[in-house]
């Protein structure tokens, strides 16, 4: 079973919200009402102790009657909403506010002990069941001449501080209310900026999976889900690329190795069923040498390519002189411009220039340009290889005046395989992997090489070498 993720978010708000109740009602609940009892009861306590030193101190020590006594703490009794007692030290209530009998009569708390309070100035209960419900009673000592005498003992019901607990937790619960509103909102905002995209990212890789490059992801944010977006649709257009020359690869492969071996097994059938005379047998010999030259051609060329294409390439880098690498290359095709009168035009800046490169792989970089060129000039026709240095750089161009290259084809001559329409005719040796093996090598170096071509003008190589820093 597939598990969502917004499932999870909205359980994740759900659970928040019962544990934001469960803290109110209960943790929050015990601290407010612990923290209201404790107030209430030092308030209570310090009424109690003035009462003891100011009032219930004259009555034992006779300076004032019980009844001045009532009526002095009926109106203090009021404003506390308590009730004020003073009892002797054996629990003889000498005195109640909240009864109205002002007679001799007595009234006895049994087993009261004020020892029951314990290290606390105050209990909460009934008071040895003298009340009905539960109140919040406070004592202080009377104390005449340092022999206490009695206490004062206030009580309150304990329903205030609940009632005044209970309307704090309303806020409380209010202010929870407003938090969870504001969690949604959250929540609303989260699933729109986070959770729906990801589902569109997520569904996008779905079909990518599946093989359908052609999908787009239809999220266009500025940030990292809106890039992680971006890169994906960039890997798939690279992919359905990748496939498609691939399929290019595979094709063009075939066709390469199809004609020769299909020559080649067409001629050495024809020998042996004698269709060719014997007389004949050493000129399609030969055309069956060409072939076997041509497949061993492209078989070296694809080998290199795919070294190249590997990141583990190595480069024997060293500083030489590209100025007599040109020279002695150019050397190596005296045959072919002599059969085409074709002539070099050397323009190198100073008499030597050193780069810092592999210079047997720049050597087959520019054994493959002048190739080129040779191939597609018109006979007694100039090819130019110019050297310049800028910038800490060295730019090399190999220039011909020959047929060019069309302007939509620029940017595919760098693919394996490929040949225009124009060098089909003219390159009958050629494999197609001539410039994606330069550009392989170019790249590796950490440099550039672009082309500048113009139909029936003809075509310019530029390529950049590091200039050497130091040498002899």
């Amino acid at each position: 079973m597939k598990h969502t993720l917004y499932p999870k978010l909205l359980g994740g708000y759900l659970i928040y919200g019962l544990i934001g109740f469960l803290i109110i009602a209960t943790f929050t609940y015990h601290i407010t009402f612990d923290y209201l009892e404790r107030r209430d009861a030092a308030n209570l306590y310090r009424e109690s102790a003035l009462i003891s030193s100011n009032y219930a101190e004259n009555y034992f020590n006779r300076s004032t009657t019980l009844e001045e006594l009532r009526l002095q703490l009926s109106t203090l009794s009021s404003y506390l909403s308590g009730t004020i007692w003073i009892v002797d030290t054996q629990g003889t209530i000498l005195l109640n506010t909240s009864s109205s009998n002002s007679s001799k009569t007595t009234e006895k708390i049994a087993d009261f002990d004020v020892t029951d309070f314990g290290n606390r100035y105050y209990q909460v209960g009934t008071f040895y069941d003298y009340f009905q419900s539960d109140m919040l009673s406070v004592f202080s000592p009377i104390t005449v001449n340092y022999k206490v005498r009695g206490y004062v003992i206030i009580h309150k019901p304990t329903s205030n501080i609940v009632s005044f607990a209970n309307n704090l937790i309303t806020l409380s619960y209010q202010t929870l209310a407003l938090l969870f509103v504001a969690a949604f909102v959250v929540l609303a905002l989260f699933t729109y900026v986070v959770y729906i995209p990801i589902r569109k990212i997520a569904k996008g890789a779905n079909e990518y999976a599946s093989g359908n490059f052609n999908a787009k992801i239809d999220v266009h944010s500025n940030d990292e889900i809106g890039y992680l977006a971006a890169s994906l649709n960039y890997m798939a257009n690279e992919l359905n690329t990748l496939e498609e020359d691939q399929r290019k690869f595979v094709s063009n492969v075939s066709h390469d190795f199809r004609s020769p071996l299909t020559s080649i097994k067409g001629y050495v059938e024809a020998m042996l069923d004698g269709t060719i005379p014997p007389e004949l047998q050493e000129k399609y010999l030969n055309i069956i040498l060409f072939e076997t030259e041509r497949l061993n051609k492209l078989t070296k060329s694809l080998l290199e390519l795919n070294k190249f294409g590997s990141h583990g390439i190595m480069l024997d880098i060293t500083d030489f002189d590209i100025n007599a690498t040109i020279k002695t290359t150019a050397l190596t095709f005296e045959g072919s411009c002599t059969e085409k009168h074709i002539m070099f035009d050397l323009i190198l800046s100073g008499e030597n220039l050193y780069v810092s490169a592999d210079m047997s792989k720049i050597q087959q970089v520019l054994y493959n340009l002048i190739d080129n060129a040779i191939k597609f000039s018109h006979a007694n026709s100039i090819i130019t290889i110019e050297t310049t240095e800028k910038n800490e750089k060295v730019f090399v161009s190999v220039k011909d005046t020959g047929i060019g290259i069309p302007k939509d084809s620029i940017k595919k001559i760098w693919e394996r395989f490929y040949k225009t329409d124009l060098s089909r005719g003219k390159d009958k040796k050629g494999t197609g992997l001539g410039l994606s093996i330069v550009k392989e090598i170019i790249q590796a170096h950490g440099e550039n090489i672009n082309c500048i071509s113009t139909e029936g003008v003809g075509t310019e190589f530029i390529f950049t070498l590091p200039l050497a820093k130091e040498h002899d």
